[in-house]
């Protein structure tokens, strides 16, 4: 609602303004009050073609068109120099109504065609080697610009392009860790599309361009925390689908411990005070939704969906799924013959984050089917048992109400639907504390076992998001939403397209993977 107000009063700001630019051009001002007259008004003003107002239609190409016709409007007003056309395209209603209440500001003609006839008047004289003439319309050009600002003005505009590409279009993403090995390995480089579903608006307004949320070589967030918008989404071109590896925002990000290994959250802590020993005398950062890091994992169940995995195989919906080709898992491979031969590990996809223990002739690996049967071709006698994943406490951390939830055994658990009304008492809370006040803004409060939302004691609650729950393909290698729950469609951040380069474990110097290059990324 408040990106909508702000465009809202953006437009009449500009039509307000436009008015009196127009009477000075011998154009009648109401046609500045008239959407879609007024923009082509404006492009016969500055000399461009009337026709040029159908881009305006098109969605992120319209705003390039929006600043250029506003900057091309100051300078039919003889207003030239870098500072002028800045405020154009910073805001330009405000340089608008300097110039209209200006009486001194004159309308000069369609600064297009001046330009271009000032330009042939230049070949001309060139070519008839008129140097007397050459001399002086070079020393009177008003449009002449210096090497330092031909310079600023390009290093700015390709800046603003690819920052305004990769806020809302397409970004490129590396994958740092294992934990979606056997899809997409460690090194693999991604161009994800914010398009296909929906172009989230970023809540963070000031910034510095290119950069996600650390500035790099300083010890510091790379962007200020006010202005700031509230949650708005275009239309998908695409729903998330069961399966679908999706790029999301962490959802526990918001409350960090920066460290140059890795980060932790202040819910890591909570749950587990001894990794409060990695956080010594690092503040804890606040960080607003588009800010947080970015996670790629897969989609195993979308929102209304009962999600359960029952001995490693997952049930949506009391159904079996079909795994994805490469899911990984940890095995205890054992070879009475000796050692297990390790040589062709690279070659199978076997990364040495794979091999977790070495001890004599048994292993710990972490394997995908077709791996297993690579092994099993070496050697007939080798034997290669599933590992046993010891308990751990997982989401939602409460296994008074929640039993018996394993890493291979887990669940059921209903994800969470907008529109969708859930029953809630102390028996399920646990699972949706988190939806309901943090994701979802609410005061909840739980007293005498009661559960009070915003100060009214409640005993259902309707979702306002859709939630996802996502996993990685390294089953066991994978911090997912086992651990922190469900990823609200307020953190989704795009679909991964193509693989356009990948290096062998991230490292250059182990070699590039060239049969990965321009793959796809939903294998």
């Amino acid at each position: 609602m408040v990106v909508l107000i702000f465009l809202i009063v953006t437009y009449l700001l500009f039509c307000f303004t436009l008015k009196p630019l127009f009477e000075k051009a011998g154009i009648e001002g109401n046609k500045a009050w008239i959407p879609w007259v007024n923009f082509k008004e404006a492009f016969k003003m500055v000399g461009d073609k009337p026709n040029r107002v159908w881009w305006l239609l098109f969605p992120i190409y319209n705003l390039f068109v929006y600043i250029g016709l506003c900057i091309d409007i100051v300078r039919s007003f003889g207003r030239y120099s870098f500072a002028d056309s800045a405020q154009a395209f910073i805001y330009a209603p405000f340089i608008f109504f300097n110039i209209g209440k200006d009486p001194k500001s004159k309308y000069v003609g369609p600064t297009l065609k001046l330009e271009k006839e000032y330009h042939d008047r230049i070949t001309e004289a060139q070519r008839k080697n008129d140097l007397v003439t050459l001399k002086r319309l070079d020393a009177a050009n008003p449009y002449k610009k210096g090497m330092l600002r031909e310079w600023t003005e390009a290093a700015v505009f390709a800046i603003f392009a690819a920052a305004f590409i990769r806020m809302f279009l397409i970004e490129a993403y590396q994958i740092p860790t294992s934990s979606m090995e056997g899809s997409l390995l460690v090194g693999d480089y991604l161009f994800v599309s914010k398009a296909n579903y929906g172009i989230r608006t970023p809540e963070t307004v000031a910034m510095v361009p290119l950069v996600h949320n650390r500035m790099p070589f300083f010890d510091g967030e790379s962007y200020f925390k006010w202005p700031k918008l509230p949650y708005f989404r275009l239309p998908a071109l695409e729903k998330i689908k069961r399966n679908d590896p999706v790029v999301f925002n962490y959802p526990e990000g918001d409350s960090v411990y920066f460290d140059p290994q890795r980060t932790w959250t202040i819910y890591d802590v909570r749950r587990d005070p001894a990794k409060a020993q990695f956080t010594v005398n690092k503040p804890l950062t606040v960080r607003p939704v588009d800010k947080e890091d970015h996670y790629i994992k897969r989609c195993v169940a979308i929102a209304g969906d009962t999600f359960e995995i029952r001995n490693r195989e997952v049930f949506i919906n009391g159904k079996a799924t079909v795994a994805p080709r490469f899911v990984q898992f940890t095995y205890i491979v054992s070879n009475p013959d000796g050692a297990v031969n390790m040589s062709s590990f690279d070659d199978w996809g076997i990364s040495p984050e794979d091999v977790l223990d070495v001890q004599g002739n048994n292993m710990a690996l972490i394997l995908n089917n077709e791996q297993i049967e690579k092994l099993k071709s070496q050697n007939p006698n080798i034997r290669i048992e599933p590992y046993k994943i010891p308990d751990r406490p997982l989401f939602p951390y409460d296994t008074a109400h929640f039993k018996g939830f394993s890493v291979d055994n887990y669940g059921p658990l209903w994800i969470p639907k907008k529109g969708a009304t859930l029953k809630i008492s102390q028996d399920n809370i646990a699972a949706y504390r988190r939806v309901i006040s943090v994701y979802e803004g609410n005061k909840l409060e739980e007293k005498a076992g009661k559960i009070f939302i915003n100060g009214k004691e409640a005993s259902e609650y309707t979702f306002k998001y859709d939630y996802y729950w996502m996993m990685g393909d390294n089953r066991h290698n994978s911090e997912d939403s086992r651990y922190w729950g469900f990823v609200p469609e307020t953190h989704i951040v795009g679909k991964p397209l193509f693989i356009w380069f990948s290096t062998k474990y991230a490292d250059m110097k182990k070699g590039i993977r060239w049969n990965r290059i321009f793959t796809s990324a939903n294998k």
